[in-house]
């Protein structure tokens, strides 16, 4: 059946399979919770690590929750594209259909846009703790100072031969420095002082398009460039995924823990994606002889716990 013969119903219908189809990529509900609003605002106070078992002396002893927290406001977003009604009934080759179904690939795609706008601007937009969510100077409690924003220099690397250089590093120095990451991220101390990341096993590697043929070569293979058994294959408590962010440039690359209850960021979503039409026998249509398909969206969001992230910044001393 072709689209001229379709019904805005059932156009309608065709957008909401697609879009379920393609539920968009992986990475998004590995480093982020997704938690429903009801209100143009929603404040996270529940962020702050839970008590960890002690002796009872004295009776129990209750931990709240922490006095800081965030705010994260509902924004309105929408999409919209306008058909001629012509072109409705000229079409043969499906390019109505095509653009309906990108339409819904589009709208997949909106979280990753929101959360690499979070990711990119880490540096100076602040999480709960009044920090940059990526800072070297936070502190909680008995946590004393943390960094999840460290430098990696490729020339004190601790492998021999080439390193590479910032922008496109060898296997070997990437590999290295993809491990400093975790390492840090292990390394984390909650505000009672006590390791936050021990169990962690899961974890996201978030480079820019250019680095990812080799981060995927530096964690994938089992053999190194030089034949060398690959570290990371042997390492089998460790489960490292590659992601490949096209809106990222640079020499950064961010290591995220993917198993932990509360993620690096958040989603909140008041209204779910809705697909409006203004079709056959709408004033539009007798008006501009166009009918016009929009979806929006009423969601945001926020930074979670920065010591589920660590950027890992590139450099080559001497260079």
């Amino acid at each position: 059946m072709s689209l001229n013969q379709l019904s805005s119903r059932a156009i309608i219908g065709q957008f909401y399979k697609r879009l379920n189809e393609n539920a968009g990529m992986e990475w998004i509900t590995a480093i982020s919770n997704y938690f429903t609003s009801d209100q143009d605002h929603e404040d996270y106070k529940w962020i702050g690590q839970s008590p960890v078992m002690r002796e009872w002396v004295g009776g129990r002893h209750a931990k709240g929750f922490t006095t800081n927290g965030i705010s994260i406001e509902n924004k309105h977003f929408e999409a919209t594209i306008d058909i001629p009604v012509k072109h409705l009934r000229r079409d043969k080759t499906g390019q109505i259909q095509a653009r309906i179904g990108e339409l819904a690939t589009r709208t997949n795609s909106h979280w990753a846009l929101l959360l690499s706008e979070l990711i990119s601007g880490g540096e100076t937009q602040e999480c709960y703790d009044g920090k940059p969510f990526f800072a070297d100077n936070h502190k909680e409690g008995k946590s004393g100072a943390q960094s999840n924003k460290i430098t990696f220099d490729l020339a004190k690397a601790g492998i021999n031969g080439e390193v590479g250089t910032p922008t496109a590093p060898t296997e070997a120095a990437l590999r290295e420095a993809i491990l400093q990451g975790i390492q840090q991220i292990i390394s984390f101390k909650d505000d009672q002082g006590q390791p936050t990341n021990e169990n962690a096993t899961r974890f996201v590697v978030m480079v820019p398009v250019s680095l990812w043929f080799i981060a995927k070569a530096c964690l994938a293979v089992p053999l190194t460039t030089g034949g060398a058994t690959n570290p990371v294959k042997v390492l089998a408590d460790l489960d490292i995924a590659v992601a490949a962010n096209p809106r990222l440039t640079g020499n950064k690359i961010y290591v995220f823990r993917a198993d932990g209850d509360v993620k690096a960021f958040i989603r909140q979503e008041e209204e779910a994606v809705q697909v409006k039409a203004k079709a056959e026998g709408s004033e539009y249509e007798f008006d501009h002889d166009a009918h016009q398909y929009g979806v929006d969206t009423w969601r945001n969001v926020g930074y979670g716990y920065w010591q589920h992230a660590c950027l890992v910044a590139l450099t080559k001393t001497g260079s």
